[in-house]
């Protein structure tokens, strides 16, 4: 999928409001937020849309929504360091040739068969910190709108809320349960799966 600049752009801003909001942007906002006319904005959306990157509910406002099985390019960029070596407690080092590299892209991109990128996010807050993801970590997430007992999604809850909690569906209530004795598990009749988590990152 060929995207431009501007298109990417706009793919990028109607995620980031979805997950922060809960909805989709106006092409008033984002009109705004690109310094564009209104115009420009609807045409580049349609375009957008002829390329099945995005889909538009007819005659709804913010009904705008990235389609599951776009690949949007920029999701899940190359980023590799050179593999010297492995090292475990009491062992010496194992060395490598210095040709091999760790590619990120490779470990958190789109898995064969799976056209859906993936993102991430900063976590903030500690609900989730007895499964070693804590407060600052970034989570890397594979787009997706289901997911399976035992996963860590993103899920967005009715009241417009984004967490990132365990999956789990019971007999009657989905339990998104943390993993931190200190918060009580959220049960909830339906929520939307907006991804799951994949893999974990932290700077020193």
């Amino acid at each position: 999928m060929n995207l431009t600049p501007k298109q990417l752009r706009i793919v990028q801003l109607i995620r980031a409001h979805r997950l922060a909001n809960g909805y989709s942007p106006t092409m008033q906002e984002l009109a705004q937020e690109l310094g564009v006319s209104k115009v420009t904005v609807f045409e580049h959306v349609e375009a957008l849309i002829k390329k099945g990157a995005l889909r538009r509910k007819a005659n709804k406002a913010r009904s705008l929504s990235i389609c599951d099985d776009a690949p949007v390019p920029d999701e899940a960029q190359p980023l590799r360091f050179p593999l010297v070596g492995k090292i475990a407690a009491g062992h010496p080092i194992e060395k490598f040739p210095q040709t091999d590299q760790l590619n990120l892209e490779e470990l958190f991109g789109p898995r064969i068969g799976q056209k859906a990128g993936t993102f991430a996010l900063q976590v903030d807050g500690d609900s989730m910190r007895d499964e070693g993801i804590f407060d600052g970590d970034y989570v890397i997430v594979e787009r997706r709108e289901t997911a399976r007992n035992g996963e860590r999604v993103i899920a967005l809850l009715a009241d417009g809320e984004t967490t990132l909690k365990t999956f789990y569906k019971e007999r009657n209530h989905i339990r998104l349960q943390p993993a931190n004795p200190e918060f009580e598990p959220i049960r909830v009749k339906e929520c939307k799966i907006q991804g799951v988590v994949i893999g974990v990152l932290r700077r020193y």
